[in-house]
């Protein structure tokens, strides 16, 4: 998985960990974070492995072979790193755009790309995109980084009717507000916006994520879960 080093990555790592499966960690530049979550894991009596991955670099097929050999077959994939770079649209630079774009859309799709190609032949796979309500709904100064999460969503209705009929499905999530490092600034005031009058938990997007990959999902296709406390209702 990527983004695996903090927040719902780390949170979804371990959820996943706990299932059984062995899981490969991508991380892009916080080391130590990420080895803080394999050796929880590992703690706990699961399998898992750290890997540096730059979205940006299209090493898709490098990132893979490695882990591959290092762990087995990808038969679940979940795409949750990100980045942003906010600005309101009229001041908003090209390389803002471009990055944001990149990473959280261009970058999904080429490792989606390379991870699908043996999940087809074994007719078998778990795809999870993790999107973002930002995707959903609109988000002043987010031009970017709600284009790259309503594109998430997109591609994955549009895998899910490529690659069923290969029983593979793909679904993706899509997160409020949630405790992380990336909402840390947010003022609390706005959850009175929210029904349930609160931000979200790491672990409660990760269950979503785990629920998605598990065979209680095996009938889930194309489907985006939001998880928001009701904020987008």
């Amino acid at each position: 998985m990527t983004g695996g080093s903090r927040g719902i990555g780390a949170a979804t790592a371990r959820a996943l960990a706990d299932d059984g499966w062995p899981v490969a960690i991508a991380y892009h530049s916080n080391e130590s974070a990420a080895e803080e979550v394999r050796a929880a894991i590992e703690e706990r009596g699961g399998t898992a492995r750290t890997f540096q991955l730059d979205l940006c670099d299209g090493a898709a097929d490098e990132i893979f072979s490695t882990v591959e050999e290092s762990l087995g077959p990808v038969e679940a994939l979940v795409n949750n790193a990100g980045i942003t770079a906010d600005n309101l649209t009229l001041g908003m630079s090209d390389d803002q755009w471009s990055r944001v774009i990149e990473t959280n859309l261009s970058g999904v799709f080429r490792l989606t790309r390379r991870a699908l190609r043996k999940m087809v032949r074994a007719r078998s796979g778990r795809i999870v995109n993790v999107s973002s309500i930002a995707g959903i709904r609109a988000s002043a100064g987010q031009s970017n980084y709600s284009a790259a999460k309503a594109g998430l969503i997109a591609l994955t209705r549009t895998l899910a009717a490529e690659v069923g009929q290969r029983k593979i499905t793909v679904n993706a999530v899509a997160p409020g507000l949630i405790e992380t490092e990336m909402t840390a600034d947010i003022d609390r005031e706005v959850t009175r916006h929210i029904p349930l009058r609160r931000f979200g938990h790491p672990e409660e997007v990760a269950e979503c994520v785990r629920f998605l990959v598990s065979p209680a999902a095996s009938y889930v296709n194309g489907a985006t879960l939001v998880v928001d406390g009701g904020l987008s209702s």
